[in-house]
């Protein structure tokens, strides 16, 4: 969103969560060790979702209103255009390899031919993508006549270029449901990201990016895991299983409420007579079930015990007793919970707000990218085609 002269431009992120809609507004500042301030938040509770995607529209639509609201007299600053994060089960990845010929650009690799490569990733898995769409399509490697390439593939001569892609995809109707519900809150939507990778750019180092890292969000019902070597994510995965599997644990097995069996989750002191050891017990039991999940895939990519960087636990999931010291036995990697950088009197650390305020950060990067590069110049105007298409299909 652009302003007049005399006013920072500012950038707003909206995280659609099961339990919470939370939105970011940030500000542009003249500050070097701090160019992205955070001036207001709000959040409500999410209506209308089901493990990450919209089931009411119309609910779904006041929970982001309500919530837009808040942030909206905090900054004292008027919305206009958002960023959205995108998660939910139905969010997943593809790989594939696109392959071009370089005649057209007499030999040498110029950024025209990694987009040509990258669309022809795309259309050699055209079959596997009935009711997706790709909302992100990141080169994870490159090759010339066969040859792996050691960083920037432009400016190398050849006469093939190979790119190996990631290709993050959800479901058309998901992306269209989002979409509508938050623009009927009167807002328009500039950009679409995939929430675990919204995530990274707060929560996670270029150190660890580049040594290997996975960034595991534990939310209400669904498990997002994005997991980067060399500085780009290689795989982005949501898995349905949440905190509130834990609490329905508690439920089941005490015999409370679901109310009270939240409350017992999160240490508070309730009217049961069932020993915290219990409680804990049963916590940590689908903890490390959660944590399971997550080495059982690392095992699929052949990423098992070979991330430097070891995880990073963000979501409400994160603040559950013991989390760090379980991940660290289950997945035998180095662990720690995420927080956020730059805290400021709107926000604190709590890394539940990273999707958000990562949105942020995306949004202020895509206008810096000349200065900055990794994944936020990856993912610049990806979003802006996926929302221009997806208009069409809504009533």
């Amino acid at each position: 969103m652009r302003l007049g002269a005399n006013m920072q431009q500012i950038y707003t992120g909206i995280d659609i969560g099961t339990y919470h809609v939370k939105v970011v507004i940030a500000e542009a500042s003249n500050v070097l060790s701090e160019p992205l301030r955070v001036i207001g938040i709000g959040s409500s509770a999410s209506k209308g979702m089901r493990h990450g995607y919209i089931v009411n529209t119309g609910d779904a639509t006041r929970s982001i209103k309500e919530a837009l609201k808040i942030a909206q007299q905090a900054s004292k600053r008027r919305v206009r255009s958002v960023r959205v994060a995108l998660g939910g089960v139905g969010l997943d990845e593809l790989h594939s390899t696109g392959e071009v010929p370089l005649t057209t650009s007499g030999g040498e690799v110029e950024s025209r031919d990694i987009d040509r490569a990258i669309e022809d990733s795309e259309k050699r898995i055209s079959a596997q993508l009935v009711n997706r769409k790709v909302i992100h399509a990141i080169p994870i490697r490159y090759r010339v006549d066969g040859k792996d390439v050691l960083g920037r593939a432009v400016g190398m001569r050849g006469s093939k270029l190979s790119v190996d892609t990631l290709l993050i995809t959800a479901f058309e109707q998901h992306l269209a449901d989002i979409i509508e519900a938050v623009e009927e809150a009167g807002v328009e939507v500039e950009d679409v990201m995939a929430s675990p990778l919204a995530a990274s750019l707060v929560t996670l180092t270029k150190a660890q990016k580049i040594a290997g890292v996975v960034l595991a969000n534990i939310g209400a019902e669904t498990l997002s895991i994005a997991i980067f070597e060399n500085d780009v994510p290689v795989s982005v995965k949501v898995m349905p299983s949440g905190s509130s599997d834990i609490t329905n644990d508690i439920a089941l097995s005490m015999k409370v409420s679901l109310t009270e069996a939240e409350q017992m989750k999160r240490g508070a002191i309730t009217k049961t007579d069932v020993s915290r050891k219990k409680v804990e017990d049963v916590v940590a039991s689908r903890l490390k079930d959660i944590f399971g999940l997550i080495d059982a895939h690392l095992k699929v990519i052949d990423k098992h015990r070979l991330l430097p960087a070891g995880i990073v636990i963000t979501g409400g999931g994160s603040g559950l007793t013991n989390a760090r010291d379980l991940a660290k036995a289950t997945l035998h990697l180095p662990s720690q919970i995420g927080s956020l950088p730059s805290p400021t009197r709107a926000m604190s650390t709590d890394a539940t707000w990273a999707v958000a305020f990562g949105l942020c950060r995306w949004g202020y990067s895509s206008d810096q990218r000349e200065h900055e590069g990794g994944l936020s110049g990856i993912f610049s105007g990806i979003g802006r085609g996926i929302t221009r298409g997806l208009r069409s299909l809504l009533p």
